[in-house]
């Protein structure tokens, strides 16, 4: 790597939280430095600070530049490469979570072309560098880089989300359906429920939330309820049998099995005088 090349970054464990960052960082790249092709098991935004290369995915390529950016979706093929003579400087934050999705929605992104030209008075670059800032492994480094990524998504919603095709009645179900679970996870409900609440058919239900979610409502379901019972966990005073019951489990052998399942912990290493970060 050339003198003036250089990484600044950080990888964090990848528990399975409603909405967690897996990677952050910056690069200056040296001379046509390249990823893939390859697939990500997230959701990888990048931001060009300056410089010059090219993205490819799905068949396509696109030649990018200071400004602009690119998303690189979870199990999709795709490379990058930094131009030979104006290679280029980057931001990026890789996150998901059960509700990575459903927020990347909201910015309209999903339906457009996975790279986007930013405006010039943006913020994308001082937001990207604040998460890489406050990166780390401690409990309070992580609700910092959680608090950072939703400022960036939240600019993103308000650059770019209008630009989302409102009249899509499809997405208003899924609001209505993630309503429904956020207000009554704890209650006995299943997908029936769910989707009379929305005011769609079971069948129906779950290709809206295939084509929005990226997943079955009955898993969004399940990890909702494992990321609520994992932040009882964490904030203390509840047993696992109580946490399990206050997010709706009634069986806790049950709940113990799932939640290994999904976040690939017991949940009694949650508990703070048993949870320690590795």
């Amino acid at each position: 790597m050339k003198k003036d090349a250089f990484r600044r970054s950080y990888k964090g464990e990848s528990y399975n939280l409603g909405l967690a960052v897996y990677s952050c960082g910056i690069q200056r790249c040296p001379p046509s430095h390249s990823w893939g092709p390859g697939i990500r098991d997230h959701y990888l935004i990048h931001y060009i600070v300056r410089g010059k290369g090219r993205f490819s995915t799905g068949g396509r390529t696109w030649q990018l530049r200071a400004g602009d950016a690119f998303l690189v979706r979870p199990k999709i093929i795709a490379s990058y490469q930094a131009d030979q003579e104006q290679p280029w400087e980057y931001d990026w934050v890789g996150f998901n979570g059960s509700d990575a999705s459903h927020l990347l929605c909201q910015t309209g992104l999903l339906d457009m072309a996975p790279v986007f030209h930013c405006p010039p008075d943006n913020h994308f670059h001082e937001l990207l560098t604040n998460i890489t800032s406050v990166s780390g492994s401690s409990s309070s480094a992580e609700a910092r880089m959680e608090s950072g990524l939703l400022l960036f998504l939240a600019n993103l919603m308000d650059t770019f989300g209008g630009q989302m095709p409102r009249s899509d009645v499809g997405y208003s179900y899924v609001q209505k359906a993630i309503q429904f679970i956020d207000r009554n996870y704890s209650s006995d409900i299943d997908i029936a429920h769910i989707a009379q609440s929305a005011g769609v058919s079971r069948s129906h239900l779950y290709r809206l939330f295939m084509t929005y979610i990226n997943m079955p409502p009955n898993e969004y379901l399940t990890r909702y309820r494992i990321n609520k019972a994992a932040s009882f966990l964490r904030e203390g005073g509840l047993t696992v049998g109580e946490a399990a019951y206050s997010a709706g489990f009634s069986d806790q052998l049950y709940f113990s099995r799932v939640f290994k399942k999904y976040m690939g912990i017991p949940p009694s290493q949650l508990c703070p005088r048993n949870f320690k970060r590795k």
